[in-house]
């Protein structure tokens, strides 16, 4: 067996989640040992010292892979904290595996003696602190205990448990830790496991109440309290203390009573952050609000129509923008402070569904014997559409760690109890935000009936024409289709199509439209019935009109989904697609060019779509034009086109040899991808073929044409005509030739004999 197969097969460097050098070396050598093993079997040793030296050798492989088995699936808290009898380990199986293969062979031996196994000294220090906090006590009820959060995130934070899936995944490690243990009836280690995971659901609790991670194609980020704006907080009749972030005090936040420990972030301050993008602001400005923004969004916000602050709602006298040097100076001094890279420019794209701009986070206020808290604020909807500021959620989770089924359920549960359209929408948009990242909630989710709930709430935002509620809807059904071919079998089989083409009739929609259309349109089942609807126009008009960009890309990707299923051609054509994209293939955006080259390729093995590709002006002009400017991929894509063409029409041929291609073809032959060179040679044979066939036909026509002296000496009257249209014939022919090969007589160098 090859040690690359032996490796990929069991162990691949990073599945450590800690302890990696030493996991990736240890592998390395047991990937060694296990291709040479197969062949120490197959020697069937008789002697019985020999039979035992190749069990023995055996027993310690197992031991080995286990060992490795254990540093991949335990909880990071765990090794962490058993960093030194891991390296025991490690070096016990070293001596086991030099004992044993003294005994059968003598391969890499010296290697396994030169290998020496320590522990990262980040990771050991890492180790140290959470062994210190045990030290401490690990009494579960010393909440009075300020900084026993803060050196715990802070490990936590360097063992890369920096998400809420990272804390899920760690959390259920420990769990079956404690199981482990408990089977084993190993007391010590149960209650060491149980105060790590205890520690784990306090820093969850802390993790889940800080801003949603939202970057999806179409999601919405929740805003940070701002200090200018006044907040209440729930006061719990349990514990509760003031503290404040140390490495935020200069920034005059305001001190929240709380029950649970704040700890050090390293997170940005919210000053420091835009409101809309929630990042590090290049560019501040301030409006007549008092506000500050990253220039770019806020002038975003602006050339969208709106004249009121993102944040308040409040009506803005003017849109003037003033720079703000000040908060300019405090983040380059923050940056400086906490090792963080100084923003080089403005953020590359802005969220589309920016207009959730009145949220809010804000620190939970619960109790052991409460389960009230303030979560991920969703906006209020009211008659209008207008967006207003909660103060409150309705919702509400017990003090306990809820588990991802309790949640689901009672998310659905909600969903089908509330009464409004405007408190249906909260919970939507919570909705939206749990299945953007969390697999395992789309599956539970879509077993649970919620594509059927998330299409009611969707008709029911269509039929009060409330543009925000539809936004909301729609990018729930996105994020529970992601990775989900079930889930988007039932949207069909529910009836998605009627509303999503109901609501291409709202402008504000076409952005979640388009994106729901495109991830249908990666289900086989799906393109038929999108082909046929009123979304192929829909997105090819898109094409032709100044929309978002983001929009028109989903439009693309959808229509080249869509064109893969060849009964779909036909509509395409009559939405006259092919012009559509006449004008992206040449494109400085090489997104447009590639992708509509592609669609193009998927038309083309239509006869109908050789006729239309042939018929539409400029396009022959425009992929002669790719094969000297476009990249290597896109020639290959623009030659394999007129190869074919050229071999449905020979009028194609010619247009095309009117471009001069020869050299650029010569050019591609040589230097293009290995298909572009087949493609290249491929059309350079047929352009030389099509020349030998006119010069034969113009040599017969020729022939055809002398004249023959009858024997009395003068012309017949049939003579005589063929003689009078002669030169007609040499003049069309020589009109046709010049037509078609004039390129040669521009450029001497290249010549169609010569290709």
């Amino acid at each position: 067996m090859d040690v690359n197969e032996v490796e990929e097969s069991f162990f691949a460097p990073g599945d450590a989640k800690l302890h990696g050098e030493m996991c990736n070396a240890l592998s390395v050598i047991y990937c060694k040992i296990m291709s040479v093993f197969p062949s120490l079997e197959a020697a069937r040793p008789r002697s019985k010292s020999g039979i035992q030296a190749l069990c023995s050798l055996h027993v310690v492989l197992e031991k080995v892979k286990n060992i490795l088995r254990h540093c991949t699936e335990s909880s990071k808290l765990y090794l962490a904290i058993t960093g030194d009898s891991v390296v025991l380990k490690f070096e016990k199986a070293k001596t086991s595996l030099i004992d044993s293969l003294r005994r059968v062979e003598d391969i890499i031996i010296m290697e396994l003696e030169n290998t020496q196994f320590s522990l990262d000294p980040s990771e050991k220090e890492v180790g140290d602190q959470i062994i210190g906090l045990l030290q401490q006590g690990g009494n579960f009820e010393s909440s009075s205990d300020n900084n026993e959060l803060e050196i715990f995130h802070q490990a936590a934070t360097r063992l890369g448990i920096t998400s809420s899936r990272a804390a899920l995944s760690e959390r259920r490690c420990l769990k079956k830790l404690i199981e482990r243990a408990r089977m084993e009836d190993d007391k010590r280690k149960e209650s060491i496991v149980a105060y790590l995971l205890h520690l784990m659901r306090k820093y969850s609790k802390l993790f889940r109440s800080e801003i949603w991670d939202d970057n999806d194609s179409q999601g919405s980020n929740s805003l940070p309290c701002s200090p200018t704006i006044e907040g209440s907080l729930d006061d719990p009749p349990g514990r509760a203390f003031d503290r404040q972030l140390s490495k935020l005090s200069s920034f005059n936040f305001r001190p929240c009573n709380n029950n649970r420990r704040s700890v050090q972030m390293s997170v940005p301050p919210d000053e420091l952050r835009c409101p809309i993008s929630l990042q590090l602001m290049y560019d501040p400005v301030i409006i007549a609000s008092g506000q500050t923004y990253e220039r770019l969004c806020i002038e975003k916000w602006f050339s969208d129509g709106h004249n009121t602050c993102p944040k308040t709602q409040q009506e803005l006298s003017h849109l003037c923008l003033t720079p703000n040097y000040c908060v300019k100076a405090l983040i380059s001094s923050w940056c400086e402070q906490n090792g963080v890279q100084v923003p080089d420019g403005p953020p590359e794209s802005l969220d589309l569904n920016y207009w959730r701009l009145a949220l809010s986070v804000s620190e939970s206020g619960k109790s052991v014997g409460s389960c009230k808290f303030k979560d991920v604020k969703v906006v209020p909807l009211e008659e209008s559409g207008t967006i207003k500021e909660e103060s409150s959620c309705e919702l509400e989770y017990q003090e306990a760690e809820v588990t991802l089924v309790e949640r689901c359920t009672d998310l659905l549960t909600t969903l089908s109890g509330v009464d409004t359209l405007r408190k249906k929408c909260r919970v939507v948009e919570q909705m939206r935000v749990l299945l953007k990242d969390d697999e395992e909630a789309r599956i539970l989710m879509g077993e649970n009936g919620c594509v059927e709930a998330l299409l009611h709430f969707l008709g029911a935002a269509l039929s009060e024409k409330n543009d925000s509620a539809q936004k909301v809807g729609a990018m729930a059904l996105f994020n529970l289709a992601v990775d989900n071919n079930r889930n988007k079998e039932l949207m069909l089989v529910s009836g998605i199509i009627p509303l999503l083409e109901e609501m291409l009739c709202n402008p504000h929609s076409h952005g979640s439209v388009t994106a729901l259309y495109l991830n249908l349109s990666c289900l086989e089942d799906a393109k038929p019935v999108i082909g046929s609807s009123l979304a192929v126009p829909f997105m090819v008009n898109l094409l032709w009109t100044e929309t978002e960009t983001q929009c028109k890309v989903d439009a693309l990707h959808a229509l080249y989904h869509l064109s893969t299923y060849p009964p779909n051609i036909p509509c395409l054509l009559s939405a006259d697609i092919v012009n559509a994209l006449q004008s992206l293939t040449v494109s400085d955006d090489q997104r447009w060019t590639e992708k509509s080259l592609a669609v193009l390729l998927n038309l083309v093995l239509n006869e109908a779509g050789k006729e239309e590709m042939v018929s539409v002006p400029g396009l022959v002009s425009n992929l002669a034009t790719i094969l000297d400017t476009g990249e290597a991929n896109e020639q290959e894509q623009s030659v394999s086109l007129l190869l074919i063409l050229c071999k449905y029409s020979e009028m194609c041929s010619q247009m095309v040899l009117q471009e001069g291609v020869i050299p650029s073809l010569v050019s591609i032959s040589v230097n293009g991808t290995q298909r572009g060179r087949e493609r290249a040679q491929k059309l350079l044979t047929l352009f030389r073929e099509l020349r030998q066939r006119d010069q034969t036909h113009h040599t017969t026509t020729e022939q055809h044409v002398e004249v023959v002296c009858p024997e009395e000496g003068g012309f017949s009257v049939a003579a005589a005509s063929v003689t009078e249209s002669k030169p007609q014939c040499k003049s069309a022919s020589r009109k046709k030739m010049g037509r078609a090969f004039s390129f040669l007589w521009k450029s001497k160098s290249f010549s169609v004999y010569q290709c």
